[in-house]
């Protein structure tokens, strides 16, 4: 058969049975809207004859047949219509009343601004659970349109419909104030669970979590945008009112452990029934209303305050104190100012008291000059240190920022007392001397490094220096030292601080000691047994011991030694003694100290025979003068036969004739030696002691001394003409410094000079501008350097 080939061919698809029938959806309609109401109603009896898959279907049938607009405003529709009717039937009954007898909140009492509160909550509660529940159960159902209209319409899923629906007719309703009861029970319930009763928790984590599942218009869920603003208001305003009733009828301590109880309920409030992202928040407005707005009437409070828990040593309470206002942005500044403050308040008192120190302007006379007691100056800074110490580690946890500011106070305060180098040094050689006798290796270690720690303070380290080498020389030549390793620890230490440079002379000093002892070692050895007495007469040669001494290493005074008219048994020991060590060092030069020098004596009195200790100087006059004499000698003679200096011989004669042992008895009014005194020998002299130490009297003190044993501070003039040399050694100091810079850098900005010299000196002494500049200003002169001609 054949086919016409202009005819077209078409094949289509064969066309659903379309529903164009009204009744058809009324009836999907009928029994979805039926369900639905059954659901929410929770009628038992109807939701047992429902069918999920006859149900499903008939959604899916009227959405694929293009009915999904209206089904969806059905279902809309009909879960207005439950909500509405929840609302006149179920909430509004159980509004809580207005109570009429609301103080004002923080203070402990009926803080409830409504009665039925709790039973409002737990409605709300079981409306809301019931709601969601029959909510999912209509997604369930519906899930088909969520998938096939929702998106396409660009309308909400039916869960989401069905939160805004409550949002809007329960939350928000335009006839009833619920939102506005429930937030303030929920803010009412809080505020009661802080007065210690006992509330639902249960529902108002439940309401909590509805506000957080209920979006606003800005898809931003009403916990934050209704709820958290004014719960953080409320409680401002509670801990404001509490915080001011609790300083008013508390101390500080008391305050602070129960702000730390507050923040620990707080937090274990959120964790309880509020949104973790409050828990910041929330910290925050208690701690500025708790701490931050108190915090100087915390600190300066009396009689509990900081300064009341620094004296009283209350470690828990300091520490409790350091970890609230840590919480706070000046908390710990305000603190460290106090304590900076204490501490230098109390340093200046241990100056005034030990330190010999007046701070106020009104003139005072040398007898009324407080007392210098080096000893207890330094046992003071020591505890001192020791207390804030044990309170840095204890209770601020080693808080760098406040063991600087600690340490900066008591620097200062050290630093305040001119003498502190002085001071520091007497207390080390009283320890040295006699202090360490009785205690183990642990405690003389534990003292050498808290005395460091005071030394570490120190400004003027070169002054404490020249101290500390005159009162190492007086224990190493006199042997008054309990411990050479003791010795040693100390100037190990201070290497440790300062350096090599610091230290070397130190060092020295001990090295010509046990030189010293080998070379004395060597002299006795080589005396042959027929030069042990004297050719002339038999009388033996006394027992001679010389240090010799490095005159870089040792603090003596450089200067022209007196020729001292010796006796003739004791000037040729010291012959033969010069010679021996000049044959053995050729080009050496011995220089005698002889007001350095110490003598054993035996001496025969009248009734007794004893053994003293005195000067080389006293011992050349009791030998020279009255060896043989039991007459009175005239003052002008002793000089003569002596040639001892007027000074020194008078000094030495007090000593003999005044002092507790008077070994010579004077002739002449007063204490003073005058040019026509007489001395005579004092044959009775008796002692309960065989041994007997003279030392040679001192120079007068212009300060009261506490103790006639201690080591002897100097006096003004003998410090004026220390800090006199100290002043002259450190200009050479300076120059040494910036010639050095100035070779390795070749040319340098005058102020990056000065930071420079500054930074290199700062191990001994703090240099000045002026200083720096005066020594520049000299070496310039000198041709050491010269100005840049361009600048």
């Amino acid at each position: 058969m054949a086919t016409n080939p202009r005819q077209r061919v078409s094949i289509s698809v064969p066309r659903r049975n379309i529903i164009t029938n009204e009744l058809f959806f009324d009836e999907a309609w009928e029994r979805l809207s039926t369900a639905i109401r059954e659901i929410y109603s929770k009628n038992k009896l109807g939701l047992k004859t429902l069918s999920f898959e006859e149900l499903y279907r008939n959604a899916y049938n009227l959405v694929l047949h293009k009915r999904g607009a209206s089904l969806y405003t059905g279902v809309e529709n009909v879960i207005s219509e439950h909500l509405n009717e929840v609302v006149n039937s179920y909430i509004i009954p159980s509004f809580p009343s207005p109570s009429t007898s609301y103080p004002s909140q923080g203070i402990k009492g009926s803080s409830q601004k409504y009665f039925g509160g709790p039973n409002f909550l737990r409605v709300f509660r079981d409306i809301w659970d019931d709601f969601i529940t029959g909510t999912m159960m209509v997604r369930d159902i519906l899930r088909y349109m969520d998938k096939a209209y929702v998106i396409s319409a660009n309308v909400p899923p039916i869960y989401d419909l069905g939160l805004d629906l409550f949002r809007d007719i329960v939350i928000f309703s335009k006839t009833q104030p619920i939102e506005n009861l429930l937030i303030s029970t929920l803010l009412d319930q809080i505020i009661l669970e802080r007065e210690d009763d006992i509330i639902d928790k249960g529902s108002v984590k439940k309401i909590v979590e509805m506000l957080l599942s209920l979006n606003n218009d800005n898809r931003k869920s009403l916990y934050h945008s209704n709820f958290e603003s004014s719960f953080l208001l409320s409680t401002s305003e509670f801990y404001k009112a509490e915080s001011q009733h609790f300083l008013k009828t508390s101390d500080v301590m008391q305050y602070l452990r129960h702000v730390e109880k507050r923040l620990k309920e707080e937090e274990l409030r959120v964790s309880q029934y509020l949104y973790a992202s409050t828990e910041p928040k929330l910290r925050r407005v208690v701690e500025e209303e708790m701490l931050e707005f108190h915090i100087l009437t915390l600190i300066e409070m009396k009689n509990s305050g900081l300064i009341s828990m620094l004296d009283s040593n209350k470690i828990e309470d300091l520490s409790r104190m350091f970890k609230l206002l840590k919480r706070t942005d000046s908390g710990h500044i305000q603190m460290r100012k106090t304590i900076s403050e204490h501490i230098k308040a109390t340093g200046k008192t241990i100056n005034q008291t030990y330190g010999g120190i007046q701070f106020s302007n009104v003139a005072s006379s040398d007898d009324n000059l407080p007392a210098l007691n080096p000893v207890k100056w330094v046992e003071s800074m020591l505890e001192l240190k020791e207390h804030f110490d044990t309170i840095s580690e204890s209770a601020f946890d080693k808080e760098k920022s406040f063991t600087n500011d600690m340490n900066a106070s008591l620097e200062s305060v050290v630093n305040d007392n001119s003498r502190s180098p002085e001071f520091v040094s007497l207390f080390i050689d009283e320890n040295l001397r006699k202090g360490l006798k009785g205690k183990s290796e642990i405690e003389i270690d534990d003292l050498l490094d808290k005395t460091i720690t005071l030394f570490r303070f120190l400004g003027e380290k070169d002054v404490f220096e020249r101290y500390y080498k005159q009162h190492l020389a007086k224990r190493l030549l006199f042997g008054r030292s309990l411990s050479e390793d003791a010795e040693r620890g100390m100037i190990s230490r201070m290497k440790i601080e300062c350096g090599y440079q610091f230290t070397h002379k130190l060092e020295g000093m001990f090295n010509d000691m046990r030189i010293s002892t080998e070379t004395m070692q060597e002299y006795r050895n080589s005396l042959s047994t027929s030069s042990t007495v004297l050719a002339s007469n038999n009388i033996p040669i006394p027992d001679l011991n010389v240090n010799v001494l490095t005159s870089t290493f040792w603090p003596m005074a450089h200067q022209v030694q007196p020729s001292i008219h010796f006796p003739p048994e004791l000037a040729l020991c010291i012959e033969k003694f010069q010679k021996f060590y000049l044959s053995k060092h050729n080009g050496r030069r011995l220089t005698f100290m002889h007001h350095l020098g110490n003598s054993d004596l035996r001496v025969q009195f009248t009734t007794c025979r004893k053994e003293i200790n005195v000067s080389t100087y006293a011992m050349t006059v009791l030998l020279t003068s009255f060896g043989t004499s039991d007459d009175w000698v005239a003052y002008i003679h002793i000089r003569d036969v002596t040639a001892i200096p007027e000074v020194d011989l008078k000094r030495t004669l007090q000593s003999l004739s005044l002092s507790k042992y008077k070994v010579l008895l004077k002739r002449g009014a007063g204490k003073e030696v005058k040019d026509d005194d007489e001395f005579m020998f004092n044959g009775k002299f008796t002692a309960a002691l065989n041994k007997i130490k003279i030392p040679t009297i001192s120079a007068a003190s212009s300060h009261p001394t506490v103790s006639s044993s201690a080591t002897a501070v100097e006096n003004d003039e003998e410090r004026e003409a220390t800090m006199e040399r100290i002043g002259e050694t450190r200009k050479y100091q300076i120059e040494a410094a910036i010639v050095r810079v100035m070779k390795s850098r070749k040319q340098l900005d005058h102020n990056e000079l000065l930071t420079e010299v500054v930074r290199i000196m700062g191990n001994r002494f703090t240099p000045s501008p002026a200083m720096i500049k005066k020594r520049v200003e000299s070496l310039i002169e000198r041709e050491y350097l010269k100005r840049d001609e361009n600048d």
